[in-house]
């Protein structure tokens, strides 16, 4: 299950420049790691859901790799987004 429009919204006015900006590295990582955090649960019930499991090896993946790309340009921004996530890193 995909995060609601409501919570895409809350999180994007939270981490975005602006209510629409959702390309920043900031708003994607953090919408990532919404649905991360609700796979995660979802595993819980469901551990032989290995098709969905494979999504979010994926999603784990592409926030990697931004985080990669924000500390390569903003270390500054890096180490505020991965604070007020808490992503251990």
């Amino acid at each position: 299950m995909a995060l609601s429009k409501e919570e895409k919204a809350e999180i994007i006015k939270k981490f975005g420049k602006n209510e629409k900006d959702s390309g920043t590295a900031e708003v994607q990582i953090a919408l990532l790691t919404g649905e991360i955090n609700r796979l995660t649960d979802h595993f819980e019930a469901h551990k032989k859901d290995h098709a969905s499991r494979r999504g979010l090896m994926q999603m784990v993946g592409k926030r990697r790799r931004l985080l990669d790309y924000l500390s390569s340009q903003n270390i500054e921004r890096y180490r505020s987004i991965i604070k007020e996530l808490n992503i251990r890193k």
